[in-house]
């Protein structure tokens, strides 16, 4: 340490010129810390706390309006939960509980916006009730050992009804019973909410529009309804799906022209199927099944039977078909039969057959289609 960073000092202070005073001791002081007054300034042991009673006394015009204003927060976060509620029983599920993106939309505003409303007003009628209606006397809590004993327990009851007639809840009947409205509704909300996992889809979720179509197509005269491409909606012929190791997503004919517009893509999702070409030679129809591809030319839905993510991977050197969102692996040779991953069972097969040199469907999948739990729907 160089000596311009070093001050002398003694029971009087330092001298001029750094000098100490006779029979005072040396100490050195590292450049950046306050002097020795300064110190004494910065490290006064005085109590600077607030005086004792500051913040006891509430004004009590102010406090009355602040308890119409907490009352008032509390109605409306009632009146929040008691509209979720009825909204969630009476509208969200209507019409068997599906519903296409329009409703989905629709049901997330309302089941959302009341929900959060219940809550921001709960929580800003606490507040103010704590801020205006309670006095801000200092409060230290010391720390002691965790068992408790009778003098402990003691103590606890006293804070506990000192602080219970601080607050106000005992001579503030209005307050106490808003509060007590406005947290009623919050309590039976998740009851509620159970009934959101029952089978509310009935058994809608165990076909699909590849049911309707084939029997609009065979009241036509027809074997089945046409494979469409999705996306460009033209119809498949065998001869283009000729070369093995093709994939590609397909839909039934006809779904845009007899499926009310805001359903469509509902039943799209539920729908939508993945048509592989397997080499014959390697492909393992599955009993019963025999009849269901053609020279190898196989079609199983994408709906993923773990969450429903869209199975839209395959890989040509192994048939494998992965679905990205948590790896589930089917064999496509094998009547997708799950080799990895969370999937509980096999991807649903669509039967087809050849018609007029095109693939068509001969009916719907002989089970449901998607996550597993839906076929409890």
């Amino acid at each position: 340490m160089s000596d311009d960073n070093k001050e002398t000092a003694g029971p009087e202070g330092p001298r001029e010129g750094g000098e100490p005073r006779e029979g005072a001791a040396r100490r050195e002081r590292v450049v950046g810390t306050p002097s020795p007054a300064r110190q004494k300034a910065l490290l006064a042991e005085d109590d600077i706390s607030a005086p004792a009673g500051v913040g006891e006394q509430l004004d009590e015009a102010s406090m009355k309006r602040a308890e119409r204003i907490v009352a008032t927060l509390f109605m409306v976060a009632f009146a929040s939960s008691v509209a979720f509620i009825a909204y969630f029983i009476g509208w969200s599920g209507r019409d068997g509980g599906m519903h296409g993106v329009v409703r989905a939309r629709e049901s997330n505003f309302w089941l959302g916006g009341t929900m959060a409303l219940s809550f921001l007003a709960m929580a800003a009628g606490v507040t103010i009730w704590v801020r205006r209606l309670m006095t801000s006397k200092p409060i230290v809590q010391e720390r002691h050992e965790l068992a408790a004993d009778e003098e402990s327990r003691a103590a606890f009851a006293k804070d506990f009804m000192e602080g219970a007639e601080d607050s106000g809840i005992t001579k503030r009947p209005l307050l106490r019973r808003t509060l007590l409205l406005a947290a009623a509704p919050l309590g039976l909300a998740p009851l509620v909410l159970l009934r959101d996992l029952g089978p509310l889809p009935e058994k809608r979720l165990r076909h699909t529009y590849w049911g309707e179509a084939v029997k609009r197509a065979k009241s036509e005269g027809k074997k089945g309804v046409r494979l469409v491409v999705d996306g460009t909606h033209r119809p498949l012929r065998v001869s283009d799906f000729a070369s093995p190791g093709s994939m590609i997503t397909v839909l039934p004919e006809g779904i845009e022209e007899h499926v009310p517009e805001d359903e469509v893509l509902t039943q799209n999702a539920k729908a939508v199927t993945i048509l592989i070409n397997v080499p014959e030679d390697q492909f393992k129809p599955a009993k019963g099944r025999e009849n269901w591809h053609i020279n190898g030319i196989v079609a199983y839905s994408k709906v993923c039977t773990h969450v429903g993510c869209p199975a839209a991977l395959y890989e040509q050197t192994t048939h494998h078909i992965l679905c990205p969102c948590h790896q589930s692996t089917f064999d496509a040779t094998d009547a997708a039969k799950v080799i990895f991953g969370p999937a509980a069972r096999a991807l649903p097969q669509l039967p087809l057959a050849e018609e007029d040199g095109y693939i068509i469907a001969t009916s719907d999948y002989h089970e449901p289609v998607g996550p597993s739990f839906w076929e409890r729907g």
